[in-house]
């Protein structure tokens, strides 16, 4: 994969949105400008899970900001990443149209662990190193991710679904803090975090960092406040956290509060946020938490540089499922080898070489996990196989990306209607005339001698040069190429096998 000497990441959270800007030296990075803005796409969240017209305006406008920093960016030096509000939200697809046009870059919807796996490698990679288990908590604007990991490596990975703003909107909606509301806020995330307490409990860490907006607002306000009996170094305690407890019960009211060290675009969602803090160190039984400069954004940005230097973690993660669903090594090496050489005949001709390195990436992915189904049943595999893909924790995959992996592997077999939308794509039609071909080229399972092979195709027709003496010495593959000229006929795509002498040159 090509290197580049600048890197950009955007994070779309739930609270706000994030730009990083970040200068490549090696294997390290180095900040060169940020941008911020509070566009609480959860406080748009409609009780039938929309978004509605103001957040969305909120948000473009905002995007369009970005967009303008990142003008003249190769689009595979920007990743951009949206969260919990747009994986939760029903017209997202349509948003995200809007966002990508205003922005000028494609967005990735990524899952929950995901969302945990990258925010600890943004905080690992701001902390010293050491061998001691660490758990990070970071509060977003409409989920919560509790990790533990030693050095880079996360080992445990929590998405809850509670944030500072759906929280605060939830509990607190008209900015009154009873005693009634608090308790009630606090035993809902109590609740949720139960669900974890055994995994994340204290003899499983030996240090708790806490990241993103809401932690590091409350560091500031119990450090400028002597919320914490005077102590005056940075971080939060259980201590300081009952003094502001107090503090807030005694004001409220959201709209009230004017304290020391808390911004008043933080001042909305901070007694949510609170909440699930407050309930987070009662339940785990921390201490203290120190408070990490890394997030969301900065794990992004060296998950891209892992790419570059051949650590792509989606590359591991399918070895792992290779491994964990007992995957035949030798067909998936004999598939995989087949559809690139057909894919890369495919897209000889198109113009994006990068986008052509992407996709014959994501080929050979689908080559080697396209049998996984087989440990569920072996009749209509193939499904079975889409689904784990599509509804999986994949991590380093997007949603889109696992998308695009399920249908291409459930385009492999049988009948294409399933597929037909997928296949509208230019680079989606090579790669499934590629798979396709390949499985039934190799349908023996064995390291059979193949001729000659030349291919091409365009959106509505696609030919297969190939010997016809083998083809008459190999008469089951034959017929089942000859079906594959009515399978694609049904999506008025011409599939054309052309038999040749042997003697002829493809080269």
């Amino acid at each position: 994969m090509r290197e580049y000497p600048t890197l950009a990441a955007v994070d779309l959270g739930s609270n706000s949105f994030h730009l990083q800007v970040a200068r490549v030296v090696g294997k390290q990075l180095y900040p060169l400008d940020s941008l911020k803005e509070m566009v609480r796409l959860a406080a748009g969240l409609t009780r039938d899970r929309k978004l509605d017209e103001a957040c969305q305006t909120r948000a473009l406008d905002c995007l369009k900001r970005f967009g303008e920093r990142l003008r003249g960016f190769p689009t595979h030096a920007v990743r951009v990443v949206g969260t919990n509000s747009l994986r939760v939200a029903k017209n997202a697809a349509d948003f995200l149209v809007k966002a990508e046009s205003v922005l000028g870059f494609p967005i990735e919807i990524i899952a929950g662990h995901e969302e945990a796996r990258l925010i600890y490698l943004g905080v690992a990679h701001s902390l010293p190193v050491s061998e001691n288990n660490r758990l990070i908590i970071d509060i977003g604007g409409g989920s919560t991710e509790f990790i533990i990991g030693t050095r880079l490596e996360p080992n445990k990975l929590e998405s809850l679904y509670m944030g500072c703003v759906s929280h605060s909107l939830r509990f607190f909606p008209d900015g009154k803090i009873s005693k009634g509301a608090m308790k009630r806020a606090e035993l809902a995330a109590q609740t949720e975090i139960q669900s974890i307490t055994t995994e994340f409990s204290a003899d499983q860490w030996q240090e708790v960092y806490g990241s993103s907006g809401t932690a590091r607002a409350l560091g500031r306000i119990l450090r400028l406040n002597n919320f914490d009996d005077g102590n005056k170094t940075e971080g939060i305690t259980l201590t300081g956290l009952e003094a502001f407890r107090e503090y807030l019960l005694k004001v409220g009211d959201i709209r009230k509060i004017e304290i020391a060290g808390l911004h008043p675009d933080r001042a909305p969602v901070i007694v949510g946020g609170f909440a699930i803090m407050f309930a987070a160190f009662k339940e785990l039984s921390i201490p203290r938490m120190f408070l990490a400069t890394g997030a969301l954004r900065q794990g992004v940005l060296y998950d891209m540089l892992g790419r570059f230097h051949n650590e792509d973690m989606r590359e591991v993660s399918v070895r792992q499922f290779m491994q964990r669903y007992r995957v035949d090594l030798g067909q998936a090496a004999r598939i995989e080898s087949l559809s690139l050489a057909l894919g890369k005949q495919l897209l000889a001709n198109y113009p994006d070489e990068e986008t052509v390195e992407d996709a014959l990436r994501l080929l050979s992915w689908a080559a080697r996990l396209h049998e996984i189904g087989i440990s569920v049943a072996h009749s209509g595999y193939h499904k079975h196989s889409a689904y784990i893909l599509g509804n999986a924790d994949i991590p380093g995959f997007s949603k889109m990306e696992q998308m695009q992996l399920s249908q291409l592997v459930l385009a492999h077999q049988g009948s294409l209607s399933k597929v037909s939308e997928f296949l509208t794509n230019l680079i989606s039609l090579a790669q499934s005339i590629a798979l396709r071909l390949a499985t039934i080229f190799y349908r023996s399972r064995t390291n059979i001698k193949l001729p000659p092979m030349k291919i091409h195709a365009g959106s509505e027709a696609c030919k297969l040069f190939i010997s016809q003496a083998w083809l008459e010495c190999n008469p089951l593959t034959e017929t089942l190429l000859n079906a594959e000229i009515d399978a694609w006929a049904a999506l008025k795509i011409n599939f054309c096998i052309q038999g040749t002498s042997s003697k002829e040159d493809f080269s």
